[in-house]
């Protein structure tokens, strides 16, 4: 059980990149951080951040989540490696034993980041490689400013009559429930 060395590498190969991309392209001036008004305004006294704040948030927040819920599932898990993208190795060395419904969180939490690193470093097509978890078609569309996939379907909405919509740990939930379904098939 667990993840997959692809599901694994993906999410690792993810946060590399956006980590990468933050060294890579750091912010050298205010336009960086803000919208700057065309009047006249006070001298900074400190250089402007050399890297995009969000992104280094995103990327302790993702290796503080994995950490988090290994040492849930292993108290006795070594220390976090030092580079973020090595935490999901770890995170699988040290939970290989767990009971399986900690391994399923974990998978779930993993493929969810995937989800995020994907997103945040420009992809969202990886929304619309996932089925509708209510009308189960192939109509999901990321919009950026709900933090939502949207389904497309114009017969798919919510009591409400709006289009359904869909949180990126929803899809992770329904991918790994897929997959679990389809090993169990499998093994009989």
């Amino acid at each position: 059980m667990g993840t997959t060395s692809t599901d694994s590498d993906g999410a690792a190969a993810r946060l590399r990149y956006i980590q990468n991309f933050v060294h890579d392209h750091p912010v050298t001036g205010p336009a960086g951080h803000s919208y700057i008004p065309s009047e006249s305004r006070p001298t900074a006294v400190h250089s402007p951040t050399p890297y995009r704040l969000t992104v280094l948030d995103h990327i302790s927040a993702s290796v503080d989540e994995i950490a988090e819920h290994t040492y849930a599932a292993n108290p006795d898990a070594g220390p976090v490696p030092s580079q973020p993208a090595a935490v999901y190795d770890w995170c699988h060395q040290n939970t290989e034993h767990a009971p399986e419904a900690d391994r399923e969180r974990l998978e779930a939490i993993e493929y969810r980041q995937y989800l995020e690193h994907a997103i945040r470093a420009g992809d969202d097509s990886v929304v619309c490689r996932h089925r509708c978890p209510t009308c189960r078609t192939w109509g999901l569309m990321w919009q950026q400013h709900l933090q939502r996939a949207v389904c497309t379907n114009s017969r798919c909405h919510d009591r409400a009559g709006a289009a359904s919509k869909f949180t990126l740990a929803r899809l992770a939930f329904e991918h790994v429930a897929t997959r679990k379904n389809l090993r169990q098939a499998r093994a009989t």
